[in-house]
């Protein structure tokens, strides 16, 4: 049986690796806080908070993937000592949590890989994104890391991608003037769509990137790789 856990599943881009990816596997388990919109066989769902809940027992895995992440933009002024540490255990913790539980079950599984995910603010400076790019870029050394450490049995690799249109990225495309400005900040006048991401994490979940671990793969529109 070939298996995927998913963390996070349930909405924006974790949504879209489940919807992208249940025909490829014979289960998903969803762990997250809330019930899928979609249901199929091959999709199981546990109801679980990462940072309070004891994770559920899976004995054998062929991927695990992380989705949880923030986007908590203020100024320094503005930003707390606990909005730090809510950023770093939502987007670091979390993931720490997940991959010491489930390292036993993708040791049982063939070819196993982890996609964990960053954000182009971890490379590009951006304002008022002190918070959330601390703590993508210790996803990002966490990446680095864990691909040595865990080579050559379980491949490890992150996305980094710009502003995708998902619930949690509502606040940055709530009109269409924003819309077109988003548009315009990227070389390639676009930001990401759910899919376009899920489709980078089937092929680093897939055999196809077999040489691939330890890497961080910025999606970025072209807002971080190029200046025109």
């Amino acid at each position: 049986m070939k298996r995927l856990i998913v963390i996070g599943g349930s909405k924006g881009i974790g949504k879209a690796i489940v919807i992208a990816l249940l025909s490829f596997y014979d289960e998903i388990i969803n762990i997250s806080r809330t019930a899928p919109e979609e249901s199929h066989p091959n999709l199981k769902h546990y109801s679980c908070d990462i940072l309070t809940d004891d994770l559920p027992e899976i004995d054998k895995a062929d991927g695990l993937v992380y989705c949880p992440g923030s986007i908590n933009l203020k100024p320094i002024n503005r930003l707390t000592v606990d909005d730090f540490k809510n950023d770093f255990e939502i987007n670091v913790i979390g993931a720490v949590k997940a991959i010491q539980k489930y390292i036993p079950a993708l040791k049982n599984g063939t070819h196993p890989s982890i996609v964990l995910f960053s954000t182009v603010a971890a490379k590009l400076g951006m304002p008022f994104h002190a918070s959330v790019a601390a703590s993508k870029s210790a996803v990002e050394g966490l990446t680095k890391s864990l691909g040595a450490e865990l080579a050559p049995l379980i491949r490890v690799n992150a996305i980094a991608p710009t502003v995708t249109d998902t619930e949690l990225a509502s606040k940055l495309l709530r009109n269409e003037r924003m819309v077109e400005n988003m548009n315009e900040r990227h070389p390639l006048k676009k930001y990401l769509q759910p899919e376009e991401v899920a489709g980078m994490a089937a092929f680093l979940l897939s055999e196809k990137a077999a040489s691939l671990s330890g890497q961080i793969f910025e999606m970025d529109c072209g807002i971080v790789s190029f200046k025109l």
